[in-house]
């Protein structure tokens, strides 16, 4: 008959562990053995108990694994994360794993990895100056891992229930207003004869994304029809730009372009065809990238990223990252009163939700928009207020 008991141990850090202890008899050699399991939580340890009494009586309990974090870590990346994520995020998750989590967990045995393990790593990580962006990652990263552990039996629960997770403050927000994105694409064409006036133009009046900009094929514009189609976008991984289609639903989309935009568009297009004329080269064709060096071959993402900083510089408007053109867009138009409904469409956020937790700065404005709407649709010319003043 197996036994079970629970001891309450106070951590270092003033916090509760509860080590489980079942004793039970050997039907081998007769001989009283313990099982030993620590966890957080009293609720958790009254169903830890439980379910090891239940599986000693079944004569179905696994000893805890003498596998090594290390060892996990490697194979849960070789394994389910390679053949379920984008090669980009496997990439991250490894440099990630390779970088941070292996140098300072990977001795540790992985049936022994406590929550005060983790938070100490997350502790020193912070104390050296890691963003806590970085560690946030750190924490998604191991917390899926250890989930797989738990899935696959290697683990009975999953120590990073009891982590508390970084904090990360969003940055502040910095968008341009309408006389910033004249000054802006005025120097922009200016600049190395115009080389990125179109294509900075496109992301300040779609809210495209860089790499879906980046992506883009003649084909997938329509001018005549003031359409763009979102139908994938660019990957560069170890120098190797590749194009794969948008991750969700919502990111493959179609947005209604201005007639401005269509205008530029198509002077970008001429503009091509006159410089591939001039070097011998083929003209533009339907397949082609938008966007792109004089000889049709992709921009290398990062390079556009340093083009824009050097003109935002040069503007004085240091500090308004490329994606904040995406902002920019959104935005304006929020305060012009566009339903936010069309604004998470035309960004293909996956719901409304974050496109109103995102652009709630702009929510004071459209408040007074509304009310003030509200009193014009209801109140009319204001003859009910007069005859409201008469009384």
């Amino acid at each position: 008959m197996a036994k079970g008991v629970i001891k309450i141990r106070t951590n270092k850090d003033s916090s509760l562990s509860y080590d489980v202890i079942v004793a039970y008899k050997d039907q081998t050699s007769g001989k009283w053995k313990h099982l030993w399991k620590t966890t957080d939580g009293s609720r958790k340890a009254d169903k830890l108990k439980t379910k090891m009494l239940a599986e000693v009586e079944k004569n179905d309990y696994q000893k805890p694994s003498k596998i090594m974090v290390e060892t996990h870590l490697k194979e849960w990346l070789n394994g389910s994360v390679r053949s379920t994520v984008s090669p980009a995020t496997y990439e991250l998750y490894k440099i990630i794993v390779e970088k941070h989590l292996i140098p300072n967990l990977g001795s540790v045995p992985l049936s022994k990895l406590r929550a005060a393990n983790i938070q100490a790593l997350y502790a020193d990580k912070l104390g050296e100056g890691l963003s806590p962006r970085t560690v946030q990652l750190l924490h998604v990263t191991l917390h899926k891992s250890l989930s797989n552990a738990v899935k696959t039996g290697l683990l009975s629960h999953n120590p990073m229930d009891a982590v508390d997770q970084p904090k990360v403050e969003r940055r502040a927000m910095k968008t341009m207003d309408e006389k910033g994105i004249k000054y802006f694409l005025d120097e922009t064409r200016k600049n190395q004869d115009g080389e990125y006036y179109a294509l900075f133009f496109c992301l300040l009046f779609t809210g495209l994304r860089r790499n879906e900009a980046l992506a883009l094929r003649w084909t997938d514009i329509d001018l005549l029809g003031a359409q763009l189609s979102v139908n994938r976008t660019m990957q560069f991984i170890k120098n190797e730009i590749t194009f794969k289609p948008p991750k969700t639903k919502t990111s493959r989309r179609s947005i209604a372009l201005t007639p401005v935009t269509c205008t530029v568009l198509r002077l970008h297009r001429e503009k091509q065809n006159k410089i591939r004329q001039k070097a011998g080269l083929e003209s533009v064709t339907d397949n082609d990238l938008v966007f792109c060096q004089y000889n049709g071959k992709p921009y290398l993402p990062n390079s556009i990223t340093h083009a824009w900083i050097k003109l935002t510089r040069r503007c004085g408007l240091d500090g308004i990252r490329l994606h904040d053109a995406r902002h920019t867009h959104a935005s304006l138009l929020l305060k012009q009163g566009v339903h936010p409904k069309v604004v998470q469409e035309r960004l293909g956020h996956a719901s409304i939700a974050i496109t109103l937790d995102l652009y709630s700065h702009v929510a004071p404005g459209m408040q007074k928009a509304a009310a003030a709407g509200f009193d014009g649709a209801v109140i009319g010319d204001g003859s009910q207020t007069n005859s409201l003043e008469s009384r």
